[in-house]
């Protein structure tokens, strides 16, 4: 099963300050243990909201919005996805992830064919051609 791993926006990578070293030493160590276990698929940062935009959809209306984007809680800094047998078993991983300070990490399965089952064919075709299992 694949993993989403959430890490939320925060005031400080809003405004694009770096984690510490130690921070981003300890995260780097965390990585390594994910790697070598088979576990990390990908992972990545993100760049503050304000490097961004929003496409908003109305009907045939479309509304770009540009960023900064106020609601930093509503915000995603970062992800990794990560490849566990159970969700249970990332769960596990999550909690030795390097954070502290009350941070709140989202973990969410991803949709993998079988959650298609029902789909019909061209939808099926279109989630294999883009490489997803």
């Amino acid at each position: 099963m694949r993993f989403m791993v959430l890490v939320k926006a925060n005031k400080d990578s809003e405004n694009g300050v770096m984690p510490d070293a130690k921070i981003m030493t300890d995260m780097g160590k965390y990585n390594e243990q994910l790697i070598k276990a088979g576990v990390l698929v990908a992972a990545d940062g993100l760049r503050p909201s304000s490097h961004g935009k929003r496409v908003r959809f109305d009907g045939s209306n479309r509304t770009v919005i540009d960023g900064p984007f106020a609601e930093t809680k509503e915000l995603i800094a970062g992800y990794w996805v990560w490849q566990c047998k159970s969700l249970e078993e990332a769960v596990e991983w999550l909690k030795r992830a390097p954070f502290g300070g009350g941070v709140e990490i989202e973990l969410r399965p991803i949709a993998e064919m079988a959650d298609f089952a029902d789909a019909p064919e061209f939808v099926k075709k279109q989630y294999q051609d883009a490489g997803k299992s």
